[in-house]
């Protein structure tokens, strides 16, 4: 086992997701991660409490993230502006050098039920995340949860614009333009 080499937690995250995408979420165990990994099943548990965890652990730098972008943006930003600054943050983890792996990753969520519903939970935990920070910011009711649910439906949509196969644009460019669409669409609603 190469547990000296450098990068363990991404090289379980690697060999996890090439074996969801060989074999299936479902008929992957653990110690075939470790072992792809060249690591220990026991080394898989220190990064991770569960395969699942190899898919959705970077739900709390989302999280931070968002509530950064928004605390960034001036007091006196309107709700679609705090939200575009949380937007904007997430442009330091979604790079074009994450592009794969974050492709790979959405095609095993979207193939399996069971982490389909894990994704519900974590898009309701970060708009908590994105409305707490929304309410320290300043905004009052309704306008948070409205903003906070704007704003994670124009991440999610962004993100599946970003993850398509013939996508060549930036995260950040993306996300602008779907809060931008977002905008005018509740503008519509009169």
């Amino acid at each position: 086992m190469g547990r000296w080499e450098p990068n363990a937690r991404h090289r379980l995250a690697q060999a996890a997701l090439d074996l969801f995408a060989e074999r299936g979420y479902d008929q992957t165990t653990v110690a075939e991660i470790a072992e792809r990994a060249r690591l220990t099943k026991r080394t898989f548990f220190r990064y991770f409490a569960d395969k699942r965890e190899v898919l959705f652990g970077g739900q709390d730098e989302l999280a931070q993230l968002f509530s950064e972008g928004i605390s960034g943006t001036p007091a006196d930003a309107t709700p679609f502006e705090a939200v575009g600054g949380a937007l904007a943050a997430l442009g330091a983890i979604f790079t074009s050098e994450r592009l794969a792996q974050a492709r790979a990753r959405q095609a095993v969520v979207a193939a399996n039920s069971e982490l389909l519903e894990r994704e519900l939970l974590k898009r309701a935990k970060l708009v908590q995340a994105m409305h707490d920070a929304l309410a320290e910011h300043g905004i009052k009711e309704p306008a948070a949860r409205v903003a906070a649910e704007l704003g994670c439906l124009a991440f999610t949509t962004a993100f599946h614009r970003w993850v398509e196969a013939d996508n060549r644009r930036e995260f950040t460019a993306l996300a602008a333009e779907v809060l931008a669409e977002l905008r005018t669409a509740t503008a519509a609603l009169g």
